[in-house]
């Protein structure tokens, strides 16, 4: 019984659905966006317990999705994903409001344990 929903925020499909296939063996469902406006549109419509955005996308980046969804629904944890060196600037303000970070390419080991932190799965 799959018990947590998470939000899959990316423009690369093939990214979301290996995400989604990992968030599955730990008994998470996911739903994916394609990119932020899409994402604010799931979040309107459903509640999650978990969004995974990913940095660079069109129409609204990753750090705007994520000081959104800080900002709108403040106890609703945001993980970052980049294969991208942000920058300082970006780099400081995910660290500050971010609540974890996956660098590509990830491990499932990774996941696994921000999903531990984050939504106390079970091991």
């Amino acid at each position: 019984m799959l018990t947590r929903k998470v939000l899959i925020v990316d423009d690369n499909i093939n990214m979301s659905s290996l995400l989604g296939d990992i968030l599955e063996v730990f008994q998470c469902q996911s739903t994916q966006a394609n990119d932020g406006e899409e994402a604010l549109r799931f979040l309107k419509e459903e509640e999650y317990d978990l969004v995974i955005t990913d940095m660079r996308m069109p129409k609204m980046s990753g750090l705007d999705l994520l000081r959104f969804v800080k900002d709108n629904y403040p106890k609703l944890p945001v993980v970052v994903i980049s294969g991208f060196n942000l920058g300082p600037p970006q780099d400081a303000m995910v660290a500050e409001i971010a609540d974890g970070f996956l660098s590509k390419p990830f491990k499932v080991e990774d996941i696994e344990k921000l999903l531990k932190k984050l939504l106390k799965i079970p091991t």
